[in-house]
Protein backbone atom coordinates (compact mmCIF):
# COMPACT_ATOMS: atom_id res chain seq x y z
CA UNK A 1 0.00 0.00 0.00
CA UNK A 2 1.51 3.23 -1.23
CA UNK A 3 2.01 5.46 2.17
CA UNK A 4 3.31 8.96 1.96
CA UNK A 5 6.90 8.65 3.08
CA UNK A 6 7.33 6.57 -0.14
CA UNK A 7 5.90 9.50 -2.51
CA UNK A 8 8.10 12.11 -0.51
CA UNK A 9 11.32 9.43 -1.26
CA UNK A 10 10.36 9.21 -4.63
CA UNK A 11 10.30 12.82 -5.03
CA UNK A 12 13.48 13.02 -3.34
CA UNK A 13 14.67 10.40 -5.96
CA UNK A 14 13.64 11.91 -8.80
CA UNK A 15 17.05 14.59 -8.47
CA UNK A 16 19.26 11.26 -8.58
CA UNK A 17 21.82 11.92 -11.19
CA UNK A 18 21.81 8.00 -11.46
CA UNK A 19 19.84 7.01 -14.84
CA UNK A 20 19.06 3.82 -13.10
CA UNK A 21 17.69 5.83 -10.33
CA UNK A 22 15.63 7.92 -11.94
CA UNK A 23 14.19 5.13 -14.34
CA UNK A 24 13.16 2.46 -11.12
CA UNK A 25 10.55 5.94 -9.17
CA UNK A 26 9.75 6.46 -12.72
CA UNK A 27 8.59 3.06 -13.22
CA UNK A 28 7.20 3.41 -9.61
CA UNK A 29 5.29 5.80 -9.67
CA UNK A 30 3.52 4.74 -13.25
CA UNK A 31 3.26 1.44 -11.03
CA UNK A 32 1.26 3.56 -8.03
CA UNK A 33 -0.92 5.52 -11.47
CA UNK A 34 -3.61 7.69 -9.79
CA UNK A 35 -3.72 5.69 -6.82
CA UNK A 36 -0.77 8.15 -5.66
CA UNK A 37 -2.42 11.37 -6.44
CA UNK A 38 -4.40 11.78 -3.52
CA UNK A 39 -1.23 11.69 -1.53
CA UNK A 40 0.67 13.49 -3.93
CA UNK A 41 -1.65 16.80 -3.96
CA UNK A 42 -1.42 16.10 -0.02
CA UNK A 43 2.43 16.57 -0.20
CA UNK A 44 1.64 19.14 -2.71
CA UNK A 45 -0.39 21.65 -0.18
CA UNK A 46 2.31 20.80 2.62
CA UNK A 47 5.40 21.83 0.38
CA UNK A 48 7.00 25.25 0.26
CA UNK A 49 9.01 26.92 -3.30
CA UNK A 50 7.48 26.49 -6.40
CA UNK A 51 10.33 24.64 -8.21
CA UNK A 52 9.28 21.85 -5.81
CA UNK A 53 5.45 22.17 -6.22
CA UNK A 54 6.09 22.20 -9.90
CA UNK A 55 7.54 19.27 -9.82
CA UNK A 56 5.21 17.34 -8.15
CA UNK A 57 2.77 19.47 -10.94
CA UNK A 58 4.58 17.61 -12.92
CA UNK A 59 4.27 14.13 -11.67
CA UNK A 60 0.53 14.41 -11.00
CA UNK A 61 -0.27 15.25 -14.82
CA UNK A 62 1.49 11.96 -16.19
CA UNK A 63 -0.22 10.23 -13.99
CA UNK A 64 -3.87 11.81 -14.81
CA UNK A 65 -3.42 13.07 -18.46
CA UNK A 66 -4.97 9.65 -19.92
CA UNK A 67 -7.99 9.79 -17.68
CA UNK A 68 -8.21 13.42 -18.74
CA UNK A 69 -7.61 12.34 -22.51
CA UNK A 70 -10.39 9.78 -22.23
CA UNK A 71 -13.18 11.80 -20.45
CA UNK A 72 -12.47 14.21 -23.29
CA UNK A 73 -13.28 11.95 -25.78
CA UNK A 74 -15.65 10.58 -24.42
CA UNK A 75 -17.64 13.79 -24.66
CA UNK A 76 -16.93 14.43 -27.86
CA UNK A 77 -17.94 11.61 -29.13
CA UNK A 78 -21.39 12.52 -26.95
CA UNK A 79 -21.61 15.81 -28.89
CA UNK A 80 -21.12 18.91 -27.26
CA UNK A 81 -24.44 19.92 -28.35
CA UNK A 82 -25.98 22.18 -25.33
CA UNK A 83 -24.27 24.79 -23.06
CA UNK A 84 -24.40 22.48 -20.08
CA UNK A 85 -22.20 20.27 -22.37
CA UNK A 86 -19.79 23.17 -23.25
CA UNK A 87 -19.87 23.99 -19.51
CA UNK A 88 -18.45 20.17 -18.74
CA UNK A 89 -16.10 20.39 -21.57
CA UNK A 90 -14.51 23.15 -20.41
CA UNK A 91 -13.94 22.11 -16.94
CA UNK A 92 -13.11 19.09 -18.02
CA UNK A 93 -10.19 21.08 -19.90
CA UNK A 94 -9.75 22.99 -17.00
CA UNK A 95 -8.21 19.53 -15.19
CA UNK A 96 -5.08 19.59 -17.11
CA UNK A 97 -4.34 22.41 -15.05
CA UNK A 98 -5.33 21.04 -11.76
CA UNK A 99 -5.99 17.18 -11.97
CA UNK A 100 -7.73 17.30 -8.68
CA UNK A 101 -10.31 19.54 -9.92
CA UNK A 102 -13.45 19.57 -7.71
CA UNK A 103 -15.83 20.41 -10.98
CA UNK A 104 -18.99 19.92 -8.96
CA UNK A 105 -18.15 23.04 -6.74
CA UNK A 106 -17.44 25.47 -9.56
CA UNK A 107 -20.43 24.69 -11.03
CA UNK A 108 -22.18 24.96 -7.64
CA UNK A 109 -20.34 28.44 -7.77
CA UNK A 110 -21.86 29.21 -10.91
CA UNK A 111 -25.21 28.27 -9.78
CA UNK A 112 -25.21 30.60 -6.74
CA UNK A 113 -23.85 33.62 -9.27
CA UNK A 114 -27.14 33.07 -11.18
CA UNK A 115 -29.19 32.81 -7.73
CA UNK A 116 -28.03 36.10 -6.95
CA UNK A 117 -28.64 38.41 -10.38
CA UNK A 118 -32.01 35.93 -10.77
CA UNK A 119 -34.31 38.33 -8.51
CA UNK A 120 -33.18 41.64 -10.36
CA UNK A 121 -33.79 40.50 -14.02
CA UNK A 122 -36.62 38.03 -13.30
CA UNK A 123 -39.67 40.89 -13.62
CA UNK A 124 -40.74 44.13 -14.64
CA UNK A 125 -37.28 44.80 -16.96
CA UNK A 126 -37.34 44.45 -21.14
CA UNK A 127 -34.74 42.46 -22.35
CA UNK A 128 -31.80 45.30 -22.70
CA UNK A 129 -32.46 46.43 -19.48
CA UNK A 130 -31.91 42.84 -18.34
CA UNK A 131 -28.86 42.33 -20.35
CA UNK A 132 -27.00 45.56 -19.25
CA UNK A 133 -28.39 44.10 -15.43
CA UNK A 134 -26.37 41.52 -15.85
CA UNK A 135 -23.49 42.71 -17.64
CA UNK A 136 -23.71 45.14 -14.51
CA UNK A 137 -23.71 41.98 -12.42
CA UNK A 138 -20.59 40.02 -13.71
CA UNK A 139 -18.25 42.88 -14.54
CA UNK A 140 -18.94 45.93 -11.60
CA UNK A 141 -20.78 43.77 -8.69
CA UNK A 142 -18.38 40.28 -9.28
CA UNK A 143 -15.71 42.45 -10.45
CA UNK A 144 -14.85 39.89 -13.43
CA UNK A 145 -12.22 41.26 -15.76
CA UNK A 146 -9.27 40.75 -18.15
CA UNK A 147 -6.08 40.15 -17.20
CA UNK A 148 -3.98 42.83 -18.54
CA UNK A 149 -0.92 41.97 -16.63
CA UNK A 150 -0.32 38.48 -17.59
CA UNK A 151 -2.69 37.98 -20.45
CA UNK A 152 -0.90 34.91 -21.92
CA UNK A 153 -0.97 32.97 -18.19
CA UNK A 154 -2.45 29.19 -18.48
CA UNK A 155 -4.76 30.35 -15.34
CA UNK A 156 -6.36 32.85 -17.95
CA UNK A 157 -7.86 29.89 -20.03
CA UNK A 158 -8.74 27.18 -16.97
CA UNK A 159 -12.37 28.65 -15.98
CA UNK A 160 -11.99 27.86 -12.14
CA UNK A 161 -8.89 29.77 -12.14
CA UNK A 162 -11.09 32.72 -13.65
CA UNK A 163 -13.45 32.25 -11.35
CA UNK A 164 -11.31 32.44 -8.35
CA UNK A 165 -9.12 35.47 -9.57
CA UNK A 166 -11.89 37.49 -11.45
CA UNK A 167 -9.50 37.69 -14.32
CA UNK A 168 -9.37 36.07 -17.72
CA UNK A 169 -9.14 36.05 -21.48
CA UNK A 170 -11.87 37.95 -23.72
CA UNK A 171 -13.05 34.03 -24.34
CA UNK A 172 -13.13 32.58 -20.90
CA UNK A 173 -14.64 36.03 -19.20
CA UNK A 174 -17.70 35.44 -22.34
CA UNK A 175 -18.24 32.00 -21.35
CA UNK A 176 -18.67 32.73 -17.55
CA UNK A 177 -21.47 35.15 -18.56
CA UNK A 178 -23.11 32.13 -21.01
CA UNK A 179 -22.56 29.59 -18.10
CA UNK A 180 -24.56 31.92 -16.14
CA UNK A 181 -27.54 32.99 -18.76
CA UNK A 182 -27.41 29.86 -19.41
CA UNK A 183 -29.06 29.26 -15.68
CA UNK A 184 -31.03 32.36 -16.36
CA UNK A 185 -32.19 31.60 -19.88
CA UNK A 186 -30.65 34.47 -21.45
CA UNK A 187 -29.44 34.59 -24.87
CA UNK A 188 -26.08 35.42 -24.56
CA UNK A 189 -23.62 33.67 -27.15
CA UNK A 190 -19.45 33.61 -28.52
CA UNK A 191 -18.43 35.62 -31.52
CA UNK A 192 -15.03 33.89 -32.75
CA UNK A 193 -13.81 37.22 -33.85
CA UNK A 194 -9.75 36.73 -34.92
CA UNK A 195 -7.33 38.08 -32.01
CA UNK A 196 -10.50 39.46 -29.24
CA UNK A 197 -13.40 37.13 -28.82
CA UNK A 198 -16.51 38.99 -28.44
CA UNK A 199 -20.17 38.30 -26.68
CA UNK A 200 -23.65 38.33 -28.91
CA UNK A 201 -26.75 39.52 -27.07
CA UNK A 202 -29.67 37.97 -29.27
CA UNK A 203 -32.81 39.67 -27.90
CA UNK A 204 -36.82 39.67 -29.55
CA UNK A 205 -35.76 43.28 -30.71
CA UNK A 206 -32.41 43.53 -31.23
CA UNK A 207 -29.11 41.97 -31.44
CA UNK A 208 -25.72 44.07 -29.81
CA UNK A 209 -22.05 43.03 -29.95
CA UNK A 210 -20.62 43.31 -26.57
CA UNK A 211 -17.05 42.88 -25.63
CA UNK A 212 -16.23 41.18 -22.55
CA UNK A 213 -12.63 41.98 -21.84
CA UNK A 214 -13.85 46.29 -21.52
CA UNK A 215 -16.41 45.82 -18.83
CA UNK A 216 -19.10 44.45 -21.02
CA UNK A 217 -19.19 47.44 -23.11
CA UNK A 218 -21.37 47.42 -26.37
CA UNK A 219 -19.17 47.78 -29.21
CA UNK A 220 -20.25 48.56 -33.31
CA UNK A 221 -19.33 46.34 -35.63
CA UNK A 222 -17.58 49.42 -37.74
CA UNK A 223 -15.02 49.36 -34.14
CA UNK A 224 -14.59 45.63 -34.73
CA UNK A 225 -13.83 46.06 -38.21
CA UNK A 226 -11.31 48.55 -37.42
CA UNK A 227 -9.69 46.87 -34.97
CA UNK A 228 -9.33 43.77 -37.17
CA UNK A 229 -7.64 46.33 -39.99
CA UNK A 230 -5.28 47.83 -37.51
CA UNK A 231 -4.05 44.21 -37.05
CA UNK A 232 -4.07 43.26 -40.35
CA UNK A 233 -7.25 41.13 -40.84
CA UNK A 234 -9.38 41.58 -43.40
CA UNK A 235 -12.65 41.70 -41.87
CA UNK A 236 -15.29 38.82 -43.27
CA UNK A 237 -18.92 38.38 -42.48
CA UNK A 238 -17.77 34.77 -41.24
CA UNK A 239 -15.64 36.49 -38.07
CA UNK A 240 -19.02 37.76 -36.61
CA UNK A 241 -21.02 34.56 -36.76
CA UNK A 242 -21.92 33.00 -33.48
CA UNK A 243 -19.63 30.63 -32.53
CA UNK A 244 -20.31 26.70 -32.96
CA UNK A 245 -19.60 24.62 -29.14
CA UNK A 246 -17.02 22.98 -30.85
CA UNK A 247 -15.30 26.43 -32.19
CA UNK A 248 -15.36 27.31 -28.54
CA UNK A 249 -13.35 24.38 -27.18
CA UNK A 250 -11.08 24.25 -30.20
CA UNK A 251 -10.09 28.06 -29.12
CA UNK A 252 -9.72 27.23 -25.84
CA UNK A 253 -7.30 24.61 -26.85
CA UNK A 254 -5.13 26.60 -28.65
CA UNK A 255 -4.89 29.51 -26.46
CA UNK A 256 -3.60 26.84 -23.83
CA UNK A 257 -1.28 26.02 -26.42
CA UNK A 258 0.12 29.44 -26.92
CA UNK A 259 0.21 29.98 -23.54
CA UNK A 260 2.13 26.79 -22.46
CA UNK A 261 4.32 27.72 -25.70
CA UNK A 262 5.61 30.81 -24.30
CA UNK A 263 6.23 29.18 -21.00
CA UNK A 264 8.53 27.09 -23.10
CA UNK A 265 6.86 23.74 -21.49
CA UNK A 266 7.26 21.39 -24.27
CA UNK A 267 5.43 18.41 -23.08
CA UNK A 268 2.26 20.06 -21.76
CA UNK A 269 2.43 21.84 -25.62
CA UNK A 270 2.61 17.97 -27.21
CA UNK A 271 -0.15 17.06 -24.48
CA UNK A 272 -2.27 19.67 -25.75
CA UNK A 273 -1.74 19.23 -29.35
CA UNK A 274 -3.40 15.19 -28.65
CA UNK A 275 -6.48 17.00 -27.01
CA UNK A 276 -6.50 19.48 -30.07
CA UNK A 277 -5.85 16.54 -33.17
CA UNK A 278 -8.95 14.77 -31.59
CA UNK A 279 -11.18 17.51 -31.24
CA UNK A 280 -10.74 18.84 -34.86
CA UNK A 281 -11.24 15.32 -35.79
CA UNK A 282 -15.09 16.19 -34.78
CA UNK A 283 -15.76 19.27 -36.64
CA UNK A 284 -18.05 19.22 -39.42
Amino acid sequence: MTSKTEIESLLFLMDDPDPFVQQSVETRLQELGEKAVPLLDEYRSEISGEDAKSRVNDVIHKLTFDTLESDFIEILENGIKTRKSLETAIFTLARFGNPTLRISEYQKKLDHFAQMIEPQIKYKLDEKRKMKRMLKFIFEDLNFRGDTEFYHAPGNCFLNQVIDRRKGLPISLSLIVMFIARRLEMPFFGINMPIHFMLNYVGDKEELLIDPYDDGAIVTYDQCYFFLKKNNIDPRPEHFQIATNLDIVLRCIRNLIHSYERQEEPERVEDLRKLLNVTEMYQD
